[in-house]
């Protein structure tokens, strides 16, 4: 049993500033529907069960003075929002292409609520980055999360100054892979656009006596869904196994 001594009061509080940052910008933790109360309590809660596990690497660690400590904490919150922030592009990749999707199907300007986010966006983002963020939690991705964090200590130590270009270079790395990975699940819809788009403009030019836009509209949003239909699974899986091997891995 670790004895509790004000050290270890320190070095607990220290695992709470990066558990507690990275859970901040970690999705599905960090939405809006989540209350401010029940965040802090399970950032807590992560933390009192990682604190037998990661104090260990808190052996070296000498008390540092007052200003000294000031820069531990600002390194360690900075560490843990840089773990968080590389977790999100995940799911800023799939909302953005998801947006792309809405337009591309004639759905993208359809009104929405705020339901997963702070800002409100189409339904058919919505159901994809809502489904995304509950397929995390089915498939046990939130406490992959959290041995994630408990990984880090043996690649960043405790009190190690944040290397800035070094994160900065995983920050790109992470944003490019992620926006491939979001071209590669609505590609299908883009060629779907094009196509279509193709299609009724040529109609439009043989008939122009004809309205071929607003008759096309209902078929080009039907065509979207089916397409969503045959698609959409294997888009989320392609999804959720890239998002798991970066939690791995990463």
């Amino acid at each position: 049993m670790t004895p509790v001594t004000p050290d270890t009061l320190l070095h607990a509080f220290l695992i709470f500033c990066r558990v507690g940052a990275c859970l901040m910008l970690m999705p599905g933790f960090s939405s809006p529907r989540v209350p401010v109360r029940l965040r802090l309590f399970i950032a807590a809660g992560a933390t009192l069960a990682l604190s037998p596990f990661v104090l260990p690497a808190f052996a070296s660690f000498v008390e540092p003075n007052p200003a000294a400590l000031l820069s531990i904490v600002v390194s360690e919150t900075m560490t843990g929002a840089m773990i968080g922030l590389m977790a999100r592009m995940f799911f800023l990749a799939l909302q953005f292409i998801g947006t792309a999707m809405a337009t591309a199907t004639g759905l993208g300007q359809l009104p929405g609520m705020p339901i997963d986010e702070a800002e409100a966006s189409t339904p058919f983002v919505t159901l994809i980055t809502l489904t995304a963020t509950t397929l995390m939690f089915v498939t046990n991705q939130h406490a992959e999360v959290i041995r994630a964090l408990a990984g880090s200590y043996s690649r960043i130590a405790p009190g190690t100054t944040l290397d800035a270009q070094g994160g900065l270079i995983q920050i790109a790395d992470r944003a490019s892979e992620t926006f491939y990975l979001a071209l590669r699940i609505g590609s299908p819809f883009m060629v779907y656009a094009v196509v279509v788009n193709l299609a009724i403009g040529l109609m439009n030019k043989l008939t122009p006596q004809i309205p071929v836009y607003f008759i096309s509209l209902p078929f080009v949003i039907a065509g979207g869904l089916f397409l969503l239909y045959f698609s959409g699974p294997e888009a989320l899986r392609l999804f959720i196994t890239a998002f798991s091997a970066w939690l791995l891995n990463g």
